[in-house]
């Protein structure tokens, strides 16, 4: 009977389609399953907590996989990550039970959105944040964003390619904080429907632009229509930061503080 295991993944979404295998371009779960099997000597399917799209980042990934093969848990870390390429790192391995499952087990996900908020964009930075020129007033952003908070229909900030049965999901917790010219989109939902980090985000960069007052936001939200709302946000400033499971699993959690951007952490 196969072993059953769960890892944390971190990558840096840019050069992907995304995460979900595709044949037309090379994915994220492509080159971690060959890069699995290659280890396992057999093949690896993998099945992960939340399905990023084309250039989005990931410091706390979480994917599960059965295997026959008999390996300590540093080949499926070390020996998995000098399979890969340098933008995609294995941060952690646990055996789990054969009822965990990554997706259907998390309890909640959370994502962090970073905007760089200077007139200037950085060269260091490009393709790891997005970049708005213009002042952003973070507090009127964060009061708007309190009307997500809840289990509601979130039409107004669905993907029209959305294949979710219904809109409804429930925002657990979302803020919006400044640290100098960082501004961070913090959101925790039990799931999320096609692009709705994105959208939500390219909305109250509106309210942070003063071109919509804070309580536009719960408008939106009560008229379901995705046409009245923001832009899409780019992708090159979302981050999957964690998938939150029972305490039984004993699944790892990601800190925040990896994405602080700041000082020697870039």
């Amino acid at each position: 009977m196969p072993s059953k295991f769960a890892i944390g993944i971190e990558y840096q979404g840019t050069a992907y389609c995304g995460w979900q295998f595709q044949q037309h371009c090379i994915s994220v779960q492509q080159e971690l399953e060959q890069a699995l099997s290659n280890i396992a000597n057999e093949p690896i399917s993998l099945h992960c907590a939340g399905r990023t799209d084309t250039g989005v980042h990931a410091i706390g990934q979480v994917a599960h996989f059965c295997s026959h093969s008999q390996r300590p848990i540093r080949a499926w870390v070390q020996g998995v990550n000098t399979q890969l390429p340098q933008d995609i790192r294995v941060t952690w391995a646990v055996p789990v039970a054969e009822d965990f499952h990554a997706r259907f087990s998390a309890q909640a996900r959370q994502y962090r959105y970073v905007i760089f908020n200077r007139p200037v964009h950085s060269a260091i930075l490009a393709n790891r944040v997005t970049w708005e020129g213009r002042p952003l007033n973070e507090q009127q952003m964060h009061l708007a964003a309190q009307a997500l908070v809840g289990e509601q229909d979130f039409s107004a900030f669905r993907a029209a390619g959305c294949q979710a049965a219904h809109a409804r999901r429930q925002v657990q917790s979302i803020s919006v904080t400044r640290q100098q010219d960082f501004v961070f989109v913090d959101i925790q939902a039990n799931a999320f429907l096609h692009h709705m980090v994105r959208n939500i985000v390219g909305s109250l960069m509106v309210v942070g632009r003063a071109e919509k007052s804070a309580d536009w936001i719960a408008d939106l939200l009560s008229k379901g229509d995705r046409t009245q709302a923001g832009v899409t946000a780019p992708a090159a400033g979302l981050y999957f930061v964690n998938a939150i499971y029972p305490a039984e699993f004993k699944i790892p959690q990601q800190s925040l503080n990896r994405l602080l951007w700041q000082g020697s952490d870039l």
